[in-house]
C-alpha cells in the first residue's frame, strides 16, 4: 500500500532572501472559515472570543497574533488561522475546515511595500496600509488576501494550486526591487 507524506504548498520552493527581503512560507496547523448564520453575528462573536479570546474583525481587518489570527476574508467571512476551530462555534456559524486549500506566505523587510506594489494595485505602503489591515485583493493575476502582521511584515494567501506561480512572482519583484538599490 502506498504512503501518503504530507507536503507543504511551497515544498522546496523557499525561503528565498535578496536584497533586505525575505520571504518564507508559514504552514498552519488549522485554517477554518467562520461564516455567521444570518442573525447569530454576536452569538459568533461572543463564542470565538470565549474559545480563542479573539475578536471577529470588521470589513478589512484583522485580530490576534501569529499563534492565532482571525483575518476578515470577505463580506460576512472571517478565517481563522492557527487552532483548532472550537465546537462552540457551530451553533452559531458555518464553520469549514480550509487548511489544505491555501498558501501562506510571510514577505518581511525593508522594502516590502515596493515589492508588493509591483504585483497589486492596492496601496500597500505601510503609511496607508497599518498592521492588522487585511484586504482581498489581486496579486498579479491571483486572487489573495494579504494582510499586515508587523512593523514591515506581511501575510499573503493564495490558492494552494497557485504556490508556485506566487513564489515566482514574489520572487521576480523581490529582485527587481532589490536591483533598484
Amino acid at each position: 500500500m502506498a504512503e501518503l507524506i504530507a507536503k507543504s504548498p511551497c515544498e522546496g520552493l523557499l525561503p528565498f532572501s535578496t536584497g533586505s527581503a525575505d520571504l518564507t512560507e508559514l504552514w498552519p496547523d488549522h485554517m477554518t472559515l467562520i461564516a455567521p448564520y444570518k442573525g447569530k453575528d454576536i452569538a459568533a462573536a461572543a463564542a470565538l472570543k470565549s474559545a480563542h479570546g479573539l475578536d471577529l474583525p470588521l470589513p478589512g481587518q484583522s485580530s490576534g497574533d501569529a499563534e492565532a489570527r482571525v483575518i476578515w476574508f470577505s463580506r460576512g467571512q472571517s478565517l481563522l488561522i492557527g487552532p483548532k476551530a472550537d465546537a462552540s462555534l457551530e451553533g452559531a456559524a458555518a464553520v469549514t475546515d480550509l487548511t489544505d486549500g491555501w498558501s501562506v506566505v510571510e514577505l518581511k523587510g525593508k522594502g516590502i511595500a515596493d515589492v508588493l506594489a509591483r504585483l497589486s494595485p492596492m496601496d500597500f505602503r505601510l503609511s496607508q496600509f497599518p498592521t492588522g489591515k487585511s484586504a482581498r485583493t489581486e496579486l498579479k493575476h491571483m486572487m489573495a488576501s494579504i494582510t499586515r502582521t508587523g512593523d514591515a511584515a506581511f501575510q499573503i494567501m493564495v490558492f494552494r494550486s497557485m504556490a508556485a506561480t506566487l513564489v515566482h512572482d514574489l520572487k521576480t519583484a523581490m529582485e527587481a526591487v532589490a536591483a533598484r538599490g
